[in-house]
C-alpha cells in the first residue's frame, strides 16, 4: 500500500501510527476509508468525534433534527450557540474545526427506504445511532442489500448495545437479533430517559468497532453481540448466528 503523509498528518496522527496493530499502512486505510454515521444524537456525537480524530477520510452524516437544549446533555458536539441549527450543519462545522482533513458530506433528511440503498452504497461502512426499530431495521435491510458491515449501537436509561454485522459474509442482521420488534414500540431517550456518559461509552465502542473493521484487526469472523449496564459497570457478551427464518435472508435479499 502507498503511504504519503505530510507532516503534518505524521505529527497529528503519530500517537495512532506508533501502536503496531495500526502503524502507517492502518493509519493509511483509515485515510482512503469512507463511514456514513446515520444519527448525530446521544450515540452519533461521540462517534462523529472519535472518526474525525483518528482520520477517516470521509464522512457522511444523516440527521433531519435540529439541536435543542434538551440534547445538551449527552449530544457533545453542540453547544448553547448551535441550538436551533440542522444537527448535520452543526456537527460538519465542529468537525472540520478539529480535523480540516476530513471530507464530510451532509444529509439533513429522514433515512428511509426510498434514499438509504443509493447512501449506503456510497460508503465502506455504515453506522446506525438512532433511536428507533423503524430506521434500524430499513438500515439493516439496505446493507444487507448493498453488502455493506453495519456497526449498530443503542442506548436507553444505563444500559447500551452494539453489534457488528456483516451480511456481505454470510451473517446475521439486525432482524435476526430483534425477529418480533416491529410488532412493539420501543420508547425512546426522550421518553425513558437517558445517561449522557452511558451514551458516550456506546459512542466511543462504536468508534473503536469501526477502525477494527477498517483496519482489519483479527476476530472480527463471529457477530457478537455486547450489552453494557452502567449502574452494576458490567458487560455480557454472546454470538449472534443468521436466523434460519429471517424473512430478509429467506426472502432472498441475501445469498446463504
Amino acid at each position: 500500500m502507498t503511504m504519503n503523509f505530510s507532516d503534518h498528518e505524521l505529527e497529528r496522527y503519530s500517537r495512532q501510527i506508533l501502536l503496531p496493530q495500526i502503524g502507517g499502512t492502518g493509519q493509511e486505510r483509515l485515510r482512503k476509508a469512507s463511514v456514513l454515521v446515520i444519527g448525530a444524537g446521544g450515540l452519533g456525537a461521540p462517534l462523529l468525534q472519535q472518526l474525525a480524530a483518528s482520520g477517516i477520510g470521509h464522512v457522511g452524516i444523516v440527521d433531519p433534527d435540529r439541536v435543542d437544549l434538551s440534547n445538551l446533555q449527552r449530544q457533545v458536539l453542540y453547544d448553547m450557540k448551535d441550538i436551533g441549527q440542522f444537527k448535520v450543519e452543526a456537527a460538519a462545522s465542529r468537525l472540520k474545526a478539529m480535523n480540516p482533513l476530513v471530507k464530510i458530506r451532509t444529509y439533513a433528511f429522514e433515512a428511509t427506504d426510498a434514499i438509504l440503498d443509493d447512501l449506503v452504497s456510497g460508503y465502506d461502512v455504515i453506522c446506525d445511532g438512532t433511536d428507533n426499530f423503524g430506521t434500524r431495521f430499513a438500515v439493516s435491510d439496505a446493507c444487507v442489500r448493498q453488502g455493506r458491515t453495519l456497526v449498530a449501537g443503542a442506548v436507553q436509561g444505563f444500559s447500551g448495545q452494539l453489534a457488528v454485522f456483516r451480511p456481505q459474509l454470510g451473517g446475521p442482521c439486525y432482524r435476526c437479533l430483534f425477529p418480533t420488534a416491529e410488532e412493539t414500540q420501543a420508547a425512546t431517550c426522550a421518553q425513558a430517559g437517558v445517561l449522557g456518559a452511558a451514551a458516550g461509552v456506546m459512542g466511543n465502542l462504536m468508534a473503536v468497532e469501526v477502525m477494527r473493521e477498517i483496519i482489519g484487526f483479527e476476530g472480527r469472523d463471529k457477530t457478537q453481540v455486547t450489552i453494557w449496564d452502567a449502574l452494576s459497570g458490567t458487560s455480557q457478551r454472546f454470538v449472534l448466528y443468521r436466523d434460519p427464518a429471517c424473512r430478509v435472508h429467506a426472502d432472498g435479499d441475501l445469498s446463504s
